[in-house]
């Protein structure tokens, strides 16, 4: 296996106690493979990711326990400059909004040439043929132009090819995407989204999206984590996940998508909020808002378990919908 979490806690010390914003996570990703982390703002989706890059600010966070093992090797227990290899190098991100992630004040050509002769060890000369190269592989025109420009005299979309051309500049193992198509146009979208398939081919690379848009995830994954309150409420395959969502807060989801809905019914909405994390329910994290909950579901929340019926595909539920 490439990449293993295993049991992943991350917390954040506030005015207000310590908060845990990821509690328990564990998935597999393999080579050539997508998994999907959906689910709400504040599901825990992005500190996760963080997680992996160990990229969360020490305080007020912590990466409290677990492992994450890269071909094997738990990189929570690697020194600083063991880590500063593993990032852009093995594992690299596309952070959520390129305006803010990209550096105003240097040009787009210098920021990636940055990761190549940080990693690659080159000189100069081969760092931006290297840079060129990448530029024209995530589909950006005139890029002997281009690559003198800073971020502000670039589209949206193009901003976003330049964070996916700075993520791969080092052919990573692990590619991280951040809800890679927010605030794009419907038709960057699918670009950007298709450009990261192909790349993935050519590569072999395993892929984390973090979204909130089932279309992605029908676009992108080969199996899904919903996550909910900072814990996975759902694992399964893509094809599961559509046919047959257990837990109640993924068919919620899936029913207020527009596509979902036949024609004459109204949005559903799923009532009340994401939990305060500083002050949990006792028993099910989602059970304030569920429809179906019972008494049980007020004791304590429910262990992430197999489905007998289908596999795989774990759900924590005691009473998972779509068993019949």
């Amino acid at each position: 296996m490439l990449l293993r979490v295993e049991n992943l806690v991350t917390s954040f010390r506030t005015p207000r106690g310590v908060i845990r914003a990821v509690d328990g996570v564990s998935f597999d990703v393999e080579a050539g493979k997508t998994l999907g982390l959906v689910g709400e703002s504040g599901s825990g989706k992005t500190v996760t990711a963080l997680s992996l890059l160990r990229l969360i600010p020490e305080p007020p966070g912590k990466i409290e326990s677990g492992r994450i093992l890269l071909n094997g090797e738990n990189i929570l227990d690697y020194s600083g400059e063991k880590l500063r290899a593993v990032r852009g190098k093995r594992i690299s991100m596309i952070f959520q909004e390129p305006m803010t992630s990209l550096n105003p004040v240097f040009t787009v050509g210098d920021q990636i040439m940055e990761a190549i002769l940080l990693h690659q060890k080159t000189t100069r000369a081969e760092a931006k043929k290297r840079c060129l190269e990448i530029m024209e592989l995530v589909g950006i025109p005139d890029v002997e132009q281009r690559m003198n420009y800073y971020p502000h005299q670039m589209s949206g979309g193009l901003r976003q090819r330049i964070m996916i051309a700075m993520a791969l500049s080092c052919r990573p193992e692990v590619l991280i995407a951040d809800e890679p198509t927010t605030a794009l146009d419907v038709t960057i979208q699918a670009q950007i989204l298709r450009l990261i398939k192909d790349l993935q081919k050519k590569l072999n690379m395993a892929v984390i999206i973090i979204t909130h848009d089932f279309g992605v995830i029908a676009e992108m994954a080969d199996e899904v984590a919903v996550m909910y309150a900072g814990k996975i409420v759902e694992k399964t395959t893509v094809d599961q996940i559509f046919d047959r969502p257990a837990h109640p807060y993924t068919v919620g989801l899936q029913k207020s998508i527009p596509t979902f809905v036949k024609h004459g019914e109204p949005l559903y909405n799923i009532p009340g909020i994401v939990p305060d994390l500083a002050n949990l329910p006792e028993g099910c994290r989602f059970s304030d808002r569920c429809e179906f909950q019972q008494s049980r579901c007020k004791t304590a929340h429910p262990v992430l378990e197999q489905l007998p019926l289908s596999l795989p595909h774990k759900v924590s539920c005691y009473f998972p919908r779509n068993q019949e």
